[in-house]
């Protein structure tokens, strides 16, 4: 049976139940918990010291006021960089690659930072609409423009994640079938195949790492707006 390039994005189904769920909680259940003891373990160490370096970058644009949502922009960091590193591994799926997902993560945040802002500072967070010095004949014309890149941020966030994974995964795929393809008719090419494929995994780990980071410090700086 040939399969499309586009299946892998498709969510597994168990008697037609979706696992998309199963596989966004499984990489909470691969962190190791907190124990009683003084001395942990190398692992507990390792993710105490990526915590609280992922912590302190994401919390450098904000003020103390922001230090508050810590906790959910730390727990999102370590949820998207956990689905997207293990989405890379052979027969695993990848739940950042569904726009559905990386909308109904972006969205309600990108929502929540908006309503904070509304809340505590309304006439600054309106005020962004309206640059400073704008002509009066422009005014009509610059509120419509910053209203529609205020309103498409969060699907900037979605389109963003989605696009970079997915791109991402079609390049290993196609190359990978490339390489198997040519093993038997061009050995050497086959091989210089393979060491491009290796070189793009780890730029695609790197890139894994750095989109998920750019998601939350995005969200982390649209906070700073509205606080």
């Amino acid at each position: 049976m040939n399969l499309s390039f586009f299946d892998q994005f498709t969510s597994p189904c168990l008697l037609g139940i979706p696992l998309i769920l199963l596989s966004m909680l499984f990489p909470a259940l691969l962190l190791p918990s907190p124990g009683n003891r003084w001395l942990t373990n190398r692992l507990s160490t390792l993710q105490s010291w990526s915590i609280n370096l992922i912590t302190k970058q994401l919390l450098t644009p904000l003020n103390k006021n922001g230090h508050k949502w810590a906790l959910i922009l730390t727990s999102l960091m370590i949820l998207l960089l956990s689905i997207n590193l293990l989405g890379l591994l052979p027969y695993t799926f990848t739940p950042t690659t569904q726009l559905s997902m990386n909308m109904a993560l972006a969205f309600p945040l990108w929502l929540a930072t908006l309503l904070t802002g509304l809340r505590n500072q309304p006439s600054a967070s309106l005020g962004h609409l309206l640059p400073e010095g704008t002509p009066t004949p422009l005014i009509p014309a610059l509120i419509l423009i910053e209203t529609t890149s205020l309103l498409i941020r969060p699907l900037a966030l979605g389109v963003r994640l989605t696009a970079n994974l997915t791109a991402g995964h079609l390049l290993i795929q196609l190359i990978s079938t490339a390489s198997t393809a040519l093993l038997s008719i061009m050995p050497a090419i086959s091989m210089l195949t393979t060491i491009i494929l290796f070189l793009l995994t780890i730029l695609e780990v790197a890139v894994a790492m750095i989109q998920a980071y750019v998601f939350v410090l995005l969200l982390s700086l649209y906070l700073q707006e509205n606080i």
